[in-house]
């Protein structure tokens, strides 16, 4: 929990443990200064930057607050994934409504995203938004961008649902996300599933991740 960037932590990020015991934790952590409560059952982890210690956006926690599934988008959403140490000056989500949530008035909030969306956690969505903006947000080199997003991909679970979600995304996500899984050698069954998925004559920008090695097997440009 308090290793890697800055980012948010709740009570239902932990929904496999007691609530009392997860309560009783953040609580302790939030006094001995690993964390700050910024609203209820919501608390913030900073990282030293070079002008003290990051701090918590209003408008990014009462994202952190919502009930409603809201993603980190664009320069957010890497540095949620650690790809940038960047505290953006205007926080940017990604949501499935309509409209943008009112508490998030002073954010750059894009809508309507794919419903299917719903189900997934906060870095979940950062990782599709990342896919769909090609890493452009990345501070890191191209390959240490992808070897950063190969690593929170490796998990064959997050993967899974990841395919499943990007059934509704822009066909160069699920091209992204194949050469991805292929280069860490996903079950056959999910790769065919993005493959089936796209029309063979396309061709996709892979933007920051072009060096990966299956891109090309994946219709990169």
């Amino acid at each position: 929990m308090t290793r890697g960037g800055p980012r948010y932590w709740k009570h239902s990020d932990f929904a496999s443990l007691s609530p009392g015991a997860v309560a009783t934790s953040l609580s302790r952590l939030a006094r001995e200064g690993e964390l700050q409560r910024v609203a209820k059952g919501v608390y913030y982890r900073s990282t030293p930057t070079t002008f003290g210690p990051s701090i918590p956006a209003a408008s990014t926690a009462s994202a952190a607050s919502l009930r409603a599934p809201i993603h980190p988008a664009g320069l957010t959403a890497a540095n949620v994934l650690g790809l940038s140490t960047q505290n953006p000056r205007r926080p940017e989500y990604a949501t499935p409504a309509a409209g943008p949530p009112t508490a998030l008035k002073n954010a750059l909030v894009h809508t309507g995203r794919p419903p299917q969306r719903a189900s997934l956690s906060a870095e979940d969505g950062a990782i599709l938004e990342t896919l769909r903006e090609r890493a452009r947000s990345s501070d890191l080199p191209p390959k240490e961008t992808a070897r950063r997003l190969l690593r929170l991909l490796a998990d064959e679970e997050r993967f899974g649902r990841l395919v499943t979600a990007a059934m509704s995304e822009p066909p160069r996500v699920r091209a992204m996300l194949g050469a991805f899984g292929q280069q860490l050698d996903m079950p056959p069954r999910l790769l065919d599933r993005l493959r089936r998925s796209l029309n063979p004559l396309s061709r996709f920008d892979f933007g920051a991740v072009v060096s990966l090695r299956y891109a090309k097997d994946w219709q990169a440009k």
